[in-house]
This record gives structure tokens, sequence and C-alpha cells, in this order.
């Protein structure tokens, strides 16, 4: 082995399972993503086990545990041992491609080495088994070595087979900051178009995991045909230019150096530097002076972005944070726990930090000769949401020191309307700080403005 092998779960109960099966007959291994992972000194995310065993000798081999047959047509039962869910995959040869799509039928074998031939890249090929050892009969090791994402056998079978894994690859690129051995790079640029019959759920989940890798500005520039596949909004980007002394890039160099410069690992984050500047193309205005401006972009790349998400099937409470970062994006921040309160009121407070995050990585993508004045002002703004927190000053209706009925009773209304509208009126003036979020001087104003003593 080129680098040595530290699995984390010789005694978890994975180890278990695998002893079970062994004991019945059966090979059984640790495989994939995790054994790649534990390579890598990552922590792994999923614990694959596959084996010889077929879904009816794995039942026999628990006979006093919950089997649940989630997946009995591709050989997968999951296992619950104290509630806690393994899946577990006999050896398989996959069946027919034809439609470049993951195959509804599979062939079991005995075979592992025929199991892990049908996987995508040998750095996923590997398997490992406590008491054995590690699998390795690609040369998966060598591949983790030298940092090479390098497909099992024929690139061109492997992305036909399953076009996804076009996606997969360039997932792994930025995620593990792998490249691709030039067969598949050129595969990849042969084959993308498949995209199309691949489902966009699929899509979107690989999508979102290369969003929130470090490397995604790389990936962006090296494929942007490749993500322009299923977000074809983003050619208008490329190569349209900004004229303006705040920008050095045009709008899509500007975005891969936003999205470089983000250094949150939020994904609702990343998404808005991604979305943020889709609507420049179509929201330009050029002066008499040739300065060009970009008045009313954040709502239309907001329209812009809405629309791209709902088709990549995102969730409602994703796609709405996203929209109104991308909206808000280039809003007037200024710098007093006034603006500041009003932007918790208006967004509450884990979207402000996350505005502030955008804004960031927007400003640092932009000409570096104005970055330092204005990443102060980001930084000043912060500070000053930091007091406003630890000080518990009011900016909602839920920290007012009176009530929907407070306000009923002491102005005499009637309609509800009537109270919330005096409700945010109060507010508005806490936040400002013109009045104290003091109850009786509350009470005291509200009894001015209904007797009329108070003009406002």
């Amino acid at each position: 082995a080129v680098l040595s092998f530290c699995p984390e779960y010789d005694t978890s109960l994975r180890y278990y399972i695998i002893q079970e099966l062994e004991k019945c007959g059966h090979e059984a291994y640790m495989v994939g993503g995790c054994v790649r992972d534990s390579v890598l000194g990552r922590k792994p995310h999923d614990y694959d086990i596959c084996t010889s065993a077929t879904p009816d000798e794995i039942l026999q081999a628990f006979p006093y545990e919950e089997i649940i047959p989630t997946g009995l047509q591709h050989g997968t039962v999951t296992i619950l041992i104290n509630k806690e869910p393994f899946e577990v995959t006999t050896y398989r040869v996959d069946g027919d491609y034809s439609d470049n799509r993951r195959p509804d039928n599979v062939t079991f074998t005995k075979n592992l080495v025929e199991d892990l031939r049908r996987r995508d890249f040998t750095i996923n090929a590997m398997a490992y088994n406590p008491r054995i050892g590690l699998i390795d009969p690609f040369n998966g090791m060598e591949d983790i070595k030298y940092k090479k994402i390098r497909c099992v056998g024929s690139a061109e079978h492997r992305f036909n087979e399953d076009t996804l894994r076009i996606l997969r690859a360039i997932r792994f690129e930025a995620q593990l900051d792998f490249t691709g051995l030039p067969e598949t790079m050129f595969e990849i640029e042969r084959q993308y178009e498949k995209l199309k019959n691949i489902s966009i759920e699929r899509i979107n989940s690989e999508f979102c995991k290369i969003v929130v890798s470090k490397q995604f500005c790389v990936e962006l520039v090296l494929y942007p045909n490749i993500f322009s596949q299923f977000i074809p909004e983003l050619k208008a980007l490329i190569g349209f230019q900004q004229n303006n002394p705040y920008h050095t890039y045009d709008v899509f160099d500007h975005t891969v150096h936003a999205i470089e410069k983000c250094e949150s690992d939020d994904l609702i984050v990343r998404l808005a530097v991604f979305f943020h500047d889709f609507g420049k193309p179509h929201s330009y205005q050029d002066g008499e002076d040739g300065i060009r401006h970009f008045k009313g972009h954040g709502r239309v790349s907001a329209e812009i972005t809405d629309s791209i998400m709902r088709r990549l099937r995102f969730d409602n409470e994703t796609r709405h944070n996203v929209v109104e970062l991308v909206y808000y994006h280039d809003a007037t921040f200024e710098v007093g726990k006034k603006y500041v309160k009003r932007w918790l009121n208006k967004i509450g407070e884990k979207q402000f930090r996350r505005l502030l995050e955008v804004r960031r990585a927007d400003i640092k993508g932009q000409n570096p000769d104005y970055e330092k004045s204005r990443i102060e002002k980001v930084n000043n703004i912060e500070s000053i949401l930091e007091d406003v927190l630890q000080e518990q000053e009011c900016f909602s209706l839920k920290d007012l020191a009176v009530n929907g009925n407070d306000v009923k009773k002491t102005m005499n209304l009637k309609k509800g309307k009537d109270v919330g509208h005096w409700l945010d009126e109060i507010l508005k003036r806490v936040i400002d700080g013109e009045l104290k979020n003091n109850r009786d001087d509350l009470i005291y104003w509200m009894i001015g403005i209904a007797d009329g003593w108070i003009e406002w």
C-alpha cells in the first residue's frame, strides 16, 4: 500500500455485521467512499458494506435483528441494530445502462472483484475487511497518492453507463483537490450533453456537493459548458463586460473570484454568491461616459435565481433563503445600530449574517483598489451586530415591551389591522431610537397619541 490505511471502526457495529456474515460462511467488506475517505484521513459520511451473501442469506445471518428490505431488486437490505440502520448489499454486476442512467436490474455475483469492477472510479473501487485488509484490484491507492480521478476500465463505458458520473467526477475533483486524467476529462467533455437524460433530483444532489466544495471555483472555470447544461442562464455571464471602475473582471470571472473568496461552507451562502449577478446581463445601463451601471440587478438576479432553483427542485426553504440573499446583496449597507436592527427585523439574525458573508465575497471579487475600505465597513457592521445581540436590544415585535392587547386597550382600537399598524409604528420608533423599549414609556406615548397631545 502506498498510503497507510487507518480505519476508525474496527470494533464498531459495522465490524459486528461483517463478523456475523463471515460466521455464516460469507465474505463481507467495507467498500467505496468510506474506504477512500479513511485512506485520505477524512471522516467518512457513509459506510457501505457489501457481501457475497444473497438478500435471503443476509436475513438468515441476522435472525434476531430487524431487517428492512429497502432495495431487494438491487440486493440491498437495511439491518437495524439498536435502532441504527446499516445498509448491506450483495455483490453484483449491473444490468442494462442503455438510457445513460443507473440500471433497474442487476445480476448478483459471488466475486468481490467483479463487484468492484462495475464501480465508477478507482478511488471508489477499494474494499476493506479488518481481518483480511485492503483489496485494491484497480490501483486506487496509487491514484490517491497522485491525486488522480481515473475511471475503472474504459472512461467511455463508465460515463455512458451512467452520465451522472460526470458530475461525480467533478465533485471528487472539487472535494479532494484531485485532477481528472486526460481520458477522463476528454470523455466528460464528449458526453456531458447526455446529462439531459438524468433526473434533476440526482443532478441537484451532486451540484450541491460541488457548490460547498473549496474548489468549486476551479471546476466552474474548467467545465462551464457542463454547468450550463442544466443552468443555461450561466452562459450569459461569460465574457459579459462590466465597464465599471469597481470591477476588473467580466461577470463570469467576477463570480468565480467571489466564490473563491467566499469563506463560508454554508450551502445557502455559496449558492447566493454563485447566483448573485445572474441578472446583470439583463439589467444594465450604459452611461454617456461609457461607465456601465446595473441598477436593480439584485431584483432581476433574484427572479432568475428563483426560476432556476424551482427548475432544479430545491426545497422551498433553501430557495427562499437564497433568493432573499441575492435580492438584497447589493442593497445599501449603512453603519449604525438602527440600520443593523432594521436588517435584523427584516430578515433575521441568521440571514443577516449570511448576507454579510455574501457581501464580503462580492467585494473581494471586485476591484482590489476599493476592497480595504469596503471590507472594513462590513466588519464594522458585524461588530455592531454583535453589540446589538449581546445587549439584547429590541429589533422585532416579540422584543417589544408592549403587545397587541396593550395597544388595543390603550388606544381604544377595534380593528386588528389598526393594532398591527401601531405595533409596527412603535417598533420602528424603538429601532430608530426615538422611543425607549420601556413599558411605561410606551404606554405613555400611546396615551399621548390617542388623546392628541403627542404629534407623530
